[in-house]
C-alpha cells in the first residue's frame, strides 16, 4: 500500500514538474501578455519573435543533446552539463535582446530580467545546483504579478509546489530548491521595482 502511494505521489509530482518547466512557465505568461496588454496583431508582432528566437530554439537544443547523450535528461539535472544550456539560453535571449531593440528602439524589460536571472544561476552553479524550475516559476510569478496580483499569487503556489516536487522527484536537494527561491526572490523584488519606476 505505501509503495502505491509513493509510486502515485512520483507519478503527480513528475507531471506536475514536467508540465511547470522554465520553458512552458514562460510560454503560459508570454501567452497571456500577449492576449491582455496587446492586440491580436501586435501580440503576434511580440510573441512570435519570442518563440521563434528563444523558446524553439531552446526545445530543439535540449532534443538534440538528449538525444545525442550531451545531456541525461530534458530537465538537464547534471550541474557540469547545465553550464552549456545556460550559455546557449543566454546567447537566444542576447540575440532577441539586439533585434527587438533594433527594431523597436528598446530594452525589453521582460527578457533582460530572464537573463539576469540566467547569469545569476550560472554563477551559483558553479558552487551548487539551484533549482532552475524553482527560480523561473518565481520570477513567472512576479511577471504574472505586474498584470495581475491574483494570478502571481497563484503561480507563486505553483512555484512552492514545484520546489516540493524537484525534492521528491530526487532532482534537487532541499537546500538547492531554497537556494534557487533565493536567487529568483532576488531578482523579482529588482524586477519589480524597476517596473513600478518605468510606470512612474
Amino acid at each position: 500500500m505505501e509503495e502505491n502511494q509513493s509510486s502515485l505521489l512520483h507519478s503527480v509530482s513528475k507531471i506536475i514538474s514536467d508540465f511547470f518547466n522554465p520553458l512552458i512557465s514562460l510560454f503560459i505568461f508570454f501567452i497571456y501578455m500577449s492576449i491582455k496588454e496587446y492586440s491580436f496583431k501586435d501580440s503576434l508582432l511580440y510573441f512570435l519573435p519570442i518563440l521563434l528566437m528563444v523558446i524553439v530554439p531552446v526545445i530543439i537544443w535540449l532534443v538534440w543533446n538528449v538525444k545525442t547523450g550531451r545531456y541525461t535528461n530534458m530537465d538537464v539535472s547534471n550541474r557540469v552539463q547545465r553550464k552549456t544550456l545556460y550559455i546557449f539560453i543566454a546567447a537566444c535571449v542576447i540575440t532577441y535582446l539586439i533585434f527587438n531593440y533594433i527594431r523597436n528602439g528598446y530594452l525589453d524589460l521582460v527578457m533582460l530580467f530572464i537573463l539576469l536571472l540566467l547569469f545569476v544561476l550560472q554563477i551559483s552553479n558553479l558552487f551548487i545546483k539551484s533549482s532552475m524550475h524553482t527560480a523561473f516559476n518565481i520570477f513567472v510569478a512576479a511577471l504574472f504579478f505586474t498584470l495581475d496580483w491574483r494570478i502571481g499569487l497563484l503561480w507563486l503556489g505553483i512555484a512552492v509546489l514545484v520546489g516540493i516536487t524537484r525534492i521528491i522527484l530526487k532532482r534537487h536537494t532541499i537546500k538547492e530548491v531554497f537556494m534557487g527561491a533565493g536567487i529568483a526572490f532576488l531578482v523579482s523584488f529588482i524586477y519589480l521595482y524597476c517596473n513600478i519606476q518605468f510606470q512612474h
